[in-house]
């Protein structure tokens, strides 16, 4: 209790220091260089583990990886901070010396890492870099929430606008957030169609739209999402631009030939918002006999049931349920067949299926308006109503600012009005009040001072100077890290009025934003992105090999993972609780696939976690498959994930032309992955890389390519031997004795969290002058046995987030420029 009182207390003071201001901020810098840095010749009299166990190879002979250090500084570390960073994270891995090369013993190599982050933190002491951030352009997440938070509104970024690129694993890095024309084409449209959606189309045309269902998809368990007492089907959020009578179309439901979907009958529900509005009759006694003597004709016949079913929906976005009412799963006549988890309602099993399916369902309307209603988005952004003309464009005005205020993130002026009440002069001109509106929002929306964010210099600002950020631009910069969207009215306010250079102001306003729901941005986008879990996506595990697989489980490996760290996160629990914690969020499908019983139902919740193998991120399903192939594990590559994303050392790469892993041949001995591996690794170019990765990926064995825990290796039909050796030597006989050597070094883990939280907050990939900070806020949060929010609140207490630099000629003219339309968007309107 004590130790976290004092923490926050010198958290308070910390942020006084460098929330003051830019003189102040100076001052202080200089006076931590002239105390604190270390003595200039402290490399040169350790250098000679250098030549002991790194000259050999690169020296200006061998410039083994185009490096030699007799080529080198001793005296002034400085000059090359890049190298030596890089020389620090591999020592630390115990990477270099390479396996195979004498290796310094551990008191050794500890005092030669010391010796260069002692020296490279004095250097970044003396000369401070805060880095750099040009324009940002918001991604899709961001856009995303932008919506939310300023119209209320619910939009699919990913179908409104091209794909995001990523950098450093982030989709937030400002400088790969480039647009080109047909980017600016797309956010146009995207505006166009968002500003019509808000308010409502009560002259919408009657269109299609179709959504896919899924033929592996599970029907045989409760939906979340769905009525209680129903199983499987799909719901659907649907945009009606108007009130009025609408369409749905359920297609795909039986199949002949290999007859499915008519063994037993089911009860198919349509529902709208959870409300019951269709129902019928699929399958049984009636519709067998139609497929069976009819075929095509019988099969049309059923498919007309559900065509066209008639529903009233008033304007705005509904939830559309297509789903089965609940029966016993005892009520099937399929024949005895080895346990499938889908059997007898979604996969064909030896050609036989019991259980109907859903292709897909279209929405079609509206086929008449009625009118429009009231909606969340209309509500958000219709602050007046003229009651006569005269009142029009006054009330127009406070519709535009409002909005306005919110998305450019600043009061505003009626410069910045210009082009919004342009937009709805000419739509008033040709239509209604609300068209002049819409048009009025669609010119927000398009504005670059919508779309960027930037960090304004000082007018007089040279090349290079360092400045603090703005209020403004801080507030931004701090609820884009936090709610990966704008701040909210009260931070903007508190940046307007100059406020958020308080201290006590500003610390507030962060815990307040950590304990916000939006929040849990820092779940979905900074550690989903941090761990890779869109690699799910790229795995498609054959069925033949793995028939537990459904593409179901991919949804339910990224919710456990969510729940499980905004678990640690809203709790404000120790970050080395994601390796250790013995708790997990299931439903009922991912429960069975791991083997755990007593839980029923489609919804996630906590579960205690048992099995100790299961504990932390090392048992996540979504970590497991996403690091391995469709028919097998590999170690190489979770052991290379595991370097990476978890330990913070990520593996050299290898050399081009390296020979391909050999892969199991039909009607050859089928050997284990282990067993390949050792053949893989007799050759020393490739034990020099394999030889610290293998040992990493062998001990997470025992989990199959889906994350099941397993004994055999079905291929080769022998036992797991998870055994292996540490690069630093330590042995290890499992994922428990791999963990606990991760917990027992925890600063590796919190130290790589710490660079990856960094480069999320930043929008920039962390650096080599950026790692004296993340080693301080390391060691600084170890009072706290590395309690999430002091890391949170010494990244935004830190001058790389609360400064900036201004730009060199060096850095060239897209950052020039990028500057030029910062500071022209402030003067024009959109």
């Amino acid at each position: 209790m004590n130790a976290g009182k004092n923490l926050r207390m010198a958290v308070l003071t910390l942020a006084s220091a460098l929330l003051a201001v830019p003189a102040t901020l100076n001052a202080q810098v200089a006076a931590g260089a002239a105390a604190g840095h270390a003595p200039a010749d402290l490399l040169e009299k350790n250098w000679g583990f250098v030549d002991k166990y790194c000259g050999n190879c690169h020296n200006s002979t061998d410039w083994a990886g185009g490096l030699a250090f007799d080529t080198m500084e001793k005296g002034d570390i400085a000059p090359d901070a890049k190298v030596w960073e890089e020389a620090v994270r591999r020592l630390r891995g115990s990477l270099m010396p390479p396996p195979g090369e004498p290796q310094p013993d551990a008191a050794a190599r500890k005092s030669f890492i010391g010796t260069l982050e002692t020296s490279l933190e004095a250097a970044a002491v003396a000369n401070p870099n805060p880095g750099s951030v040009v324009l940002h352009r918001l991604n899709r997440p961001e856009y995303a929430n932008s919506m939310k938070e300023l119209l209320d509104l619910e939009i699919d970024a990913e179908q409104l606008l091209p794909r995001d690129d990523q950098s450093a694993g982030f989709n937030n890095i400002a400088d790969v957030l480039k647009i080109s024309p047909s980017f600016l084409e797309q956010y146009l449209s995207a505006a166009r169609q968002v500003s019509i959606e808000a308010l409502g189309n009560p002259k919408a045309r009657t269109q299609s739209t179709v959504y896919p269902g899924s033929a592996a998809a599970l029907q045989y368990m409760h939906h979340e999402g769905l009525p209680l007492g129903t199983r499987g089907g799909v719901s659907i959020e649907h945009w009606f631009p108007a009130d009025g009578d609408y369409e749905v179309t359920v297609s795909g439901l039986v199949g002949g030939g290999y007859v499915w979907g008519v063994m037993d009958p089911f009860q198919l529900i349509v529902t709208v918002d959870g409300n019951r509005v269709f129902q019928a009759q699929v399958g049984g006694e009636e519709d067998l006999r139609a497929i069976d003597v009819d075929q095509a004709i019988g099969m049309g016949k059923i498919d007309d049931r559900f065509r066209n079913i008639k529903v009233k929906v008033p304007a705005g976005r509904h939830r559309i349920g297509v789903t089965y009412k609940q029966k016993t799963a005892a009520e099937q006549n399929e024949i005895l067949h080895s346990w499938v988890p889908v059997a007898g309602m979604s996969q064909m099993v030896n050609g036989n299926s019991g259980g109907p399916r859903i292709t897909n369902v279209e929405i079609k309307g509206p086929l008449q308006v009625a009118g429009l209603s009231d909606t969340p988005s209309r509500r958000r952004l219709l602050v007046c109503q003229p009651k006569s003309a005269a009142e029009e464009s006054p009330c127009a005005k406070q519709i535009l600012g409002t909005l306005a205020r919110r998305a450019f993130r600043r009061p505003v002026t009626d410069a910045d009005l210009a082009g919004a009440m342009a937009f709805y002069d000419a739509g008033r001109k040709s239509g209604s009040f609300e068209d002049g509106i819409q048009k009025g929002v669609l010119a927000i929306l398009a504005s670059p001072k919508f779309l960027y964010r930037s960090h304004t210099p000082p007018a007089d600002a040279k090349p290079g100077q360092i400045f603090r950020l703005n209020d403004l631009d801080l507030a931004t910069r701090l609820s884009f890290f936090l709610w990966s969207g704008p701040p909210d009215d009260t931070l903007i306010d508190l940046a307007a009025a100059g406020k958020l250079q308080d201290p006590a102001v500003y610390t507030v306003q962060v815990r307040r934003m950590l304990a916000d729901p939006r929040a849990r941005s820092l779940a979905t986008n900074f550690a989903g992105q941090w761990l890779n879990i869109g690699g799910l996506d790229l795995v498609n595990p054959d069925t033949n090999l793995f028939p537990d697989y459904t593409e179901d489980l991919v949804p339910a490996f990224k919710e456990e993972l969510y729940e499980f760290v905004w678990s640690i996160f809203g709790e404000d629990r120790s970050v080395v609780d994601l390796l250790t914690a013995d708790w997990t969020f299931l439903n009922e499908r991912l429960a069975m696939h791991y083997g755990i019983r007593g839980v029923r139902g489609g919804e996630f919740r906590k579960v205690a976690v048992a099995d100790s193998a299961r504990r932390g991120l090392l048992g996540k399903g979504a970590v497991l498959m996403a690091t391995s192939y469709a028919n097998r594990t590999s170690p190489v590559v979770r052991g290379a994930y595991i370097l990476e994303h978890l330990m913070g050392t990520p593996p050299t790469a290898p050399p081009p032309g390296v020979e391909q892993f050999p892969e199991s041949e039909e009607g050859a001995e089928q050997l284990t992955v282990r067993h390949r591996l050792e053949q893989h690794r007799n050759t020393k170019s490739c034990n020099a890389c394999h030889g610290v990765i293998d040992p990493v990926g062998l001990a997470m064995e025992n989990f199959n390519a889906l994350g099941q825990w397993r004994m055999k290796d079905i291929d080769a039909g022998a036992g797991i031997d998870a055994n292996g050796k540490l690069a630093d030597g330590t042995p290890v006989d499992g994922v428990n004795a791999l963990r606990d050597y991760m917990v027992s070094r925890p600063d590796l883990f919190v130290q790589t969290f710490t660079e990856n939280l960094l480069t999320y907050a930043l929008g920039r990939p962390a650096s080599y002058y950026d790692m004296p900070l993340v080693r301080r806020l390391v060691r600084d949060a170890a009072a706290d046995r590395y309690r999430f929010s002091n890391l949170v609140m010494g990244i935004v207490t830190s001058p790389a987030f609360l400064t900036d630099r201004t730009p060199s000629d060096k850095d060239g003219a897209l950052v020039t420029d990028a500057h030029k339309v910062a500071q022209a968007s402030k003067q024009q309107g959109p």
